[in-house]
């Protein structure tokens, strides 16, 4: 049988074709990992060094690990407790949420393990912001329904202070947080004996998030942790379209983007100014965030959301590597700026980042603290473990996967305690 000449070089032409389309998409997957800094110099890297080839291709083949598909969302391990475990008493408890959504979740479980123990009726706090006369209602920022609800057989909520409870009547009792049964029968129990009110001040002599050195935590406060508090409706609906607005910026990273917590007020104090023991950092800056980011790996064009409210020129280092750097005044919806951003207070600001921070696909703490801790207890518990911890790296690349908090490596953040 005699072969057609022309089925032969349509054939050549065929598969030549598909080997071309072949290394197209290669191409288009892998690119995006390489180092291009301004000139086209790709192959230089941020310490102005030169990359091997071989750095390289090692970069690029980690950038399939960057974007970490969520874990599956863990379920609660505790038993709901009852309200028959506990003899009722006729008194009240009172606080206040103070300082921002990190302190809340804190203030929260503290005030609810204590009115369970003293088996008191515990008054829905206000909120209170950092600056004299900034004070808000609950219902301001947190869903009310929700909040008596999760608690219903549980402990006893009123909504509004009794008119029989005066500032006389009410002995303000400091609490450590995380406080324990100990404690409360030590110092607490015998000023609600005597006075019958009480006002509860949670102060944090260290911020301990650490998973329960017992089998279990305690069922009360797991449920106070992370089942009682969720945004009212018309500030969730800003949150949700604050991400929306950044997963649309994210198109060149399937719409996942990064949130940093990297505030300037914070990095400006002694904290942040001075190196910890054994050359260990509780701060990193906006330049330090920046080449902490593109030696693990992201691309220039990944959208990246500051904790900052407003442009600084300090964070202008970071923009210089990642363009799509955001605040929230140039993504909120406009109509939404004059309530949520140009208020007095910076208590929706705070709440804003808070739950963007949770939701975001990679979230980086630039700063140690409680902020980091409960939002990665809300992460943890939702399953987007992907928190990486940033570090000074003297290579020109390095595994994201050699960040990941401790939280997750080692399982030892308090969310493990209640999950499972």
């Amino acid at each position: 049988m005699g072969v057609d000449l022309r089925q032969v070089v349509a054939g050549i032409l065929t598969l030549t074709m598909f080997v071309m389309l072949g290394n197209m998409i290669k191409r288009d997957h892998f690119d995006s990992a390489e180092e291009k800094l301004p000139g086209g110099a790709s192959n230089v890297n941020l310490d102005g060094g030169e990359l091997g080839e071989q750095g390289l291709v090692s970069l690029s083949k980690r950038n399939g690990g960057l974007w970490k598909e969520d874990d599956q969302q863990l379920k609660p391990c505790w038993d709901k407790p009852v309200l028959d475990d506990v003899e009722p008493t006729d008194g009240f408890v009172t606080f206040s949420l103070t300082n921002g959504p990190e302190y809340h979740v804190s203030q929260i479980v503290d005030a609810v393990v204590v009115a369970r123990y003293l088996g008191a009726t515990l008054v829905l706090p206000d909120i209170r912001g950092s600056k004299p006369g900034d004070e808000r209602s609950f219902e301001d920022i947190y869903d009310v329904e929700k909040f008596v609800k999760s608690l219903d057989g549980v402990v006893r909520v009123v909504k509004e202070q009794p008119a029989e409870i005066s500032t006389r009547n009410l002995a303000v009792v400091k609490v450590p947080n995380r406080v324990t049964e100990d404690y409360i029968v030590e110092h607490v129990k015998p000023i609600y004996k005597h006075k019958g009110n009480i006002r509860l001040a949670t102060y944090f002599p260290s911020v301990n998030m650490r998973k329960s050195a017992k089998n279990g935590y305690d069922s009360v406060a797991c449920l106070a942790v992370f089942g009682t508090l969720q945004l009212q409706p018309k500030i969730q609906e800003v949150v949700d379209s604050m991400v929306e607005r950044l997963r649309t910026l994210s198109r060149k990273s399937d719409g996942q983007f990064i949130a940093v917590d990297l505030r300037v007020d914070m990095l400006e104090k002694k904290g942040c100014l001075e190196n910890g023991e054994a050359g260990t950092r509780s701060c990193y800056n906006a330049q330090e965030i920046a080449v902490f980011l593109r030696k693990i790996g992201f691309d220039k064009d990944t959208p990246v959301y500051l904790t900052e409210s407003r442009w600084e020129s300090s964070l202008d280092a970071l923009k210089d590597h990642f363009p799509k750097t955001y605040t929230k005044e140039s993504i909120i919806p406009a109509d939404k700026k004059a309530k949520f951003l140009d208020s007095e207070g910076s208590e929706y600001e705070k709440v804003i980042d808070f739950y963007i921070c949770s939701q975001s696909d990679v979230f980086v703490p630039a700063i140690s603290g409680l902020f980091y801790s409960n939002v990665a207890g809300k992460r943890i518990a939702a399953g987007r473990t992907q928190i990486l911890v940033p570090a000074n790296i003297p290579e020109s690349s390095a595994s994201a996967s050699d960040f990941i908090t401790h939280y997750v490596s080692k399982k030892n953040h308090l969310a493990y305690s209640c999950f499972c």
